[in-house]
C-alpha cells in the first residue's frame, strides 16, 4: 500500500471508529508517513507548518497512538507508521544501530512465546513492544 493509500485508510478508518481526525492530527500523520526514518516528537515540531505548539503535538502523538496508526519506539524515542492499522497485532521491530531503518513485523510465534511467559510468571501485559537493535541487510553486508 503506498503512503497515499495508507493515509486515505487511515482516514476511512477514523471515520468507521467515530473518531476525528483533525486537520492538525493529520498534519502530524502526514509528516510522520512521509519520513523514511521514525521521528521524534520534536523532529515532527520542527516540520510542521503552519508552526505548531509542542502540547499540540503530543495530544495528536496520543490520538495516533490510541487509533493504531502509529507506533512508538522507546529505544529510539520516535514514530513510526503503522502499516496495518485495522488488523490488532503487538507491535515487533527490527531497528538497524548503524543507518536507523527500522522494519515492523508481525510473528505471531514471539507473540505467543510472549504471552506464555508472562502467564507463567503470573505476569500480566499491558503493553508488549519486542525492539530488537542490530544490523539490517544492507549494513550488515557493507564492506566497512
Amino acid at each position: 500500500m503506498t503512503r497515499r493509500d495508507l493515509l486515505i485508510h487511515d482516514e476511512q478508518l477514523c471515520l468507521q471508529r467515530g473518531v476525528r481526525l483533525t486537520p492538525q492530527r493529520r498534519r502530524v500523520l502526514k509528516i510522520i508517513m512521509q519520513s523514511p526514518q521514525p521521528l521524534g516528537a520534536y523532529e515532527i515540531l520542527q516540520k510542521m507548518d503552519p508552526p505548531a505548539a509542542p502540547p499540540t503535538v503530543y495530544r495528536a502523538l496520543d490520538f495516533l497512538l490510541q487509533q493504531g496508526l502509529i507506533h512508538r519506539l522507546a529505544t529510539l524515542q520516535a514514530y513510526l507508521v503503522c502499516e496495518h492499522p485495522d488488523a490488532s497485532h503487538q507491535g515487533q521491530f527490527l531497528i538497524c544501530s548503524e543507518c536507523g531503518h527500522v522494519e515492523e513485523m508481525e510473528d505471531s510465534n514471539i507473540q505467543q512465546s510472549l504471552d506464555l511467559a508472562a502467564s507463567q510468571a503470573g505476569f500480566s501485559c499491558s503493553n508488549e513492544v519486542v525492539e530488537i537493535m542490530g544490523r539490517c541487510g544492507q549494513c550488515a553486508g557493507a564492506v566497512h
